[in-house]
């Protein structure tokens, strides 16, 4: 790693989304990256589906084999404000990262141009215009009736000034062989946007940054039952009354390749969490370990990846 830098100024930006609305998630995005370069970033980290946000505790009117006509004005809603990854609002996120001259990931709910499909990604966008997207392979749980699985823009890799950046989203994690996927392609900063405060979660983190020999970028939002707008269906609007207070408590944090803290883990609050990162730790590290080096054995254990 010679040849690249040996720092890297992070901006993990633990915010609130203005839930379900496309076009005023973007502007707080654009504020927040205007804040973030002020303060001397040079990578901005977004949670998953900032844009337009997570629907949690959202049923959408499913039950097998049956759906409610309220239920599907309310999903309709969502899908209206899901964005198209060359579409407008994507265009600005861009063009914004080119001026601030900083790279950016981004979770959002990505709409398909020509199906309709709705698709939990995120984008990794450089300050040349590059913009590379990734689509959640396997929806967790009920996010299914929701999204899709990815059917393109496998394990996308970004080559940054600092070593290779990819991303994971949220329980794409707990997928081994997407871990080792990226770890083939010598991943140095594993981004992860993600809508995950449980504390085991805070567990994972560190192991997958020990194992991979990268720092781990843990990317969680933050939002209250009372950041949800009225919905059509009542069942709808009293699903969101039996939330609790706090919905989602973020504990976004930096773990280094380690697996100690780089930056402080944030909890309850919105917070842009600033890190330097050491990047000469990331060849250090994997001395005695590395998983898919000196420390793999390619004759017993090998791994194919169907890209598309």
């Amino acid at each position: 790693m010679h040849d690249l830098k040996d720092a890297c100024k992070i901006a993990v930006v633990q915010a609130t989304p203005v839930m379900f609305d496309a076009d005023a998630c973007v502007k707080k995005a654009l504020s927040l990256m205007g804040e973030a370069a002020s303060n001397g970033a040079e990578l901005v980290v977004f949670p998953e589906l900032f844009v337009p946000g997570y629907p949690y505790g959202l049923t959408y009117g499913f039950t097998v084999g049956s759906r409610t006509e309220a239920g599907r004005a309310d999903w309709k809603s969502y899908c209206d404000n899901s964005i198209l990854a060359d579409g407008p609002q994507m265009r600005a996120l861009i063009d914004k990262a080119c001026e601030l001259g900083v790279y950016v990931s981004i979770g959002y709910s990505e709409r398909d141009g020509v199906t309709g499909t709705l698709y939990n990604s995120n984008m990794m966008i450089s300050p040349y215009g590059e913009a590379l997207n990734h689509r959640k392979l396997k929806p967790t749980g009920a996010e299914r009736v929701v999204w899709g699985d990815a059917d393109c823009d496998y394990f996308p890799v970004m080559q940054t000034p600092w070593g290779p950046m990819a991303n994971l989203i949220c329980w794409e994690s707990y997928m081994p062989l997407a871990r080792v996927a990226l770890y083939q392609k010598g991943v140095a900063i594993y981004v992860s946007p993600n809508t995950n405060d449980n504390p085991e979660w805070q567990s994972t983190i560190r192991h997958i940054a020990i194992e991979g020999k990268c720092f781990f970028v843990n990317a969680d939002m933050v939002f209250g039952r009372k950041d949800y707008p009225a919905l059509v269906d009542d069942a709808a609007n009293a699903q969101v009354a039996a939330l609790p207070e706090i919905v989602c408590r973020g504990g976004s944090c930096v773990i280094d390749p380690y697996g100690h803290e780089v930056s402080g883990t944030v909890w309850d609050r919105e917070e842009i969490i600033y890190a330097e990162l050491d990047m000469q730790k990331v060849p250090a590290s994997r001395m005695e370990h590395d998983p898919c080096g000196h420390y793999a054995r390619p004759d017993v254990l090998d791994l194919r990846v169907c890209e598309k």
